[in-house]
């Protein structure tokens, strides 16, 4: 068990002391009310607290990423953990934080290749869980670069790192599962899909070894992840026009559908989480459900875009965090409370990723960058739905 989750588990169990000691001094097991006819009085209902959830944006590991890595390991293996230190507070101190892992892993010691087949060192999962990530989506159109063998080494990976993967599976029985986490008092459910994989075809005979995006089969998974138990349902898509800052047609058009789709009021899905583009795009309530259209390249080399220019945004992108409050009454929704984005840039100078905010609270430079980031991510109207720039 983990630091963080052993914290979490002792802050609810302090919290939940408290309350049960507060009702002992109120109302003393043996009293007996007057007017209940002698019968002791009906228990409080019982207290269900919220979480925090947060995301961000793609790993994409090539080129002079894998050897800065390299530098930081000693020469000997790789270490992509100081890479993400300053957004470990932010990733650790939630209470279940997923990542996107884009590419796919090689065999240790391996001749790492970047675009258009990425093969990327598996020590990448021991940096992200040492950062405190819980889960990656791993459905992406780079998921087939080396077909089943890379799945399987990814996923081998992130397994002995202890972090969960949603998106592509080994197995058919691993593809029909939900992988489902707990968050304090809830069991969240995260579902990943791809809009495509760059031509590659699926392993012949392994139809499942990733999921293509398809909403009938999206609303039908949610729904099963509801039915085993899951209190909250987030999607991560791989989606969206590369380098574009708005969503486009599809991303609309999608996003309306599964937010639209539920059961007797309750929605199917919580929160939609995008990737892909390469850029940071907008955060927005669609039927009332927090969308991010594009979380932007979180851990990525120099970027070059479709005109074969290099393009800084792709050195951009934003963590979203999502604190959930209990449902007022039972069998309802887990809602958001409380929405945030936390602009964050990658210094290809140094390695390392940038809390840009927190950054520039401690005198650092990059206030341009911080604004146009906040200023795309508001382009939809988020910030009238209560959306907030944090650090």
């Amino acid at each position: 068990m983990t630091t963080r989750r052993r914290q979490t588990i002792m802050a609810l169990a302090a919290v939940l002391i408290a309350a049960t000691a507060g009702c002992q001094a109120q109302d003393p097991p043996t009293a007996r009310p007057s007017g209940t006819g002698g019968q002791p009085a009906a228990p409080a209902p019982s207290f269900k607290p919220g979480f925090t959830f947060v995301a961000s944006g793609a790993v994409l590991p090539r080129g002079t990423i894998t050897e800065q890595a390299k530098t930081y390991a000693g020469g000997s293996g790789y270490d992509f953990r100081p890479m993400l230190a300053a957004v470990q507070p932010v990733v650790a101190g939630a209470d279940l934080a997923i990542c996107h892992m884009e590419t796919v892993y090689g065999a240790d010691g391996d001749d790492y290749t970047g675009y258009p087949s990425f093969n990327s060192p598996p020590q990448v999962a021991e940096g992200l869980a040492a950062t405190g990530y819980d889960a990656c989506s791993t459905a992406s159109n780079h998921t087939l670069d080396d077909g089943a063998a890379g799945i399987r080494r990814t996923l081998d990976a992130l397994d002995r790192a202890g972090v969960r993967h949603a998106g592509s599976a080994r197995t058919a029985d691993e593809a029909s599962s939900v992988t489902v986490m707990r968050a304090g008092a809830a069991k969240v459910a995260h579902l990943a899909y791809t809009n495509g994989t760059n031509g590659f075809p699926l392993p012949q005979g392994q139809p499942w070894a990733v999921n293509l995006i398809d909403p009938d089969r999206i609303v039908a998974d949610a729904r099963a992840a509801r039915a085993a138990g899951a209190d909250v349902v987030v999607v991560s898509l791989h989606w969206g026009t590369e380098w574009q800052d708005a969503p486009d047609d599809q991303q609309m058009w999608l996003s309306r559908q599964l937010t639209a789709s539920g059961i007797n009021g309750r929605p199917d899905v919580d929160l939609i989480l995008g990737t892909h583009a390469h850029v940071p795009q907008a955060y927005e309530k669609v039927n009332g459900t927090w969308v991010v259209y594009g979380l932007g390249d979180q851990i990525a080399d120099g970027m070059v875009d479709q005109r074969g220019v290099r393009d800084p945004r792709g050195n951009e992108s934003t963590i979203g965090r999502f604190t959930f409050a209990p449902p007022v009454h039972p069998g309802g929704r887990w809602e958001v409370t409380k929405a945030e984005f936390i602009p964050q840039s990658f210094d290809l100078g140094s390695g390392r990723l940038v809390n840009l905010d927190a950054a520039l609270d401690q005198g650092a430079s990059g206030g341009g960058v911080r604004n146009r980031i906040r200023d795309v991510v508001l382009s939809r109207g988020a910030a009238q739905d209560g959306l907030l720039m944090g650090k």
